[in-house]
């Protein structure tokens, strides 16, 4: 499984490092189609930039920058979650089949739109895949689990020395009232 990693993140990288590269150098040619959904997130989202080409090119640098990261294997699922949160927007914006009114436009960006539901399915695949470890939350619920049983059995070791040494304390009682004179 591991080889099939090493190949299969660069090739998922590739589409995102090739178009944010593109659309980074150029974000006024996609701008206008990114403005209906632009719009409606930077009301949102105050944080973003207002301007719609400045706006692609953010979303242009995060495609770049974590397609990069995905490609070489340095934090690969939050790579492949920045790309899956890049790609719904980029998808809306570029790829609105159901706004085309000629039949042909319409079916190449049906295919556009499908692409990009696929690619954001290996995405979250990516995401998800934890390199044959077991998951953050079966760590942490062994870990729980793990750490119940120890306290537990310290508890009955703890138990079991007081019980140990209050016997011991008994015994010395007695040695020393067999010691002392009866009078």
């Amino acid at each position: 499984m591991p080889i099939l990693r090493k190949a299969a993140r660069p090739l998922l990288a590739s589409v995102f490092v090739s178009g944010g590269l593109r659309t980074l150098r150029d974000p006024r040619s996609v701008a206008p189609a990114a403005d209906p959904v632009a719009q409606p997130v930077t009301e949102r989202v105050p944080q973003l930039p207002d301007e719609t080409a400045r706006l692609v090119q953010v979303n242009s640098a995060v495609q770049l920058g974590a397609g990069l990261l995905l490609s070489i294997g340095r934090f690969p699922r939050t790579s492949a979650l920045a790309l899956a949160a890049s790609l719904v927007p980029t998808t809306l914006a570029g790829h609105a089949w159901w706004k085309s009114e000629d039949p042909d436009e319409r079916a190449r960006q049906r295919v556009q739109f499908v692409k990009n539901v696929s690619l954001l399915g290996g995405l979250l695949l990516a995401a998800a895949d934890t390199h044959g470890k077991p998951s953050l939350a079966y760590r942490s619920r062994t870990a729980a689990s793990s750490g119940r049983r120890r306290a537990r059995r310290a508890g009955r070791d703890v138990g079991s020395a007081v019980s140990d040494a209050a016997h011991s304390v008994q015994s010395a009682a007695g040695s020393v009232r067999d010691r002392l004179p009866v009078g």
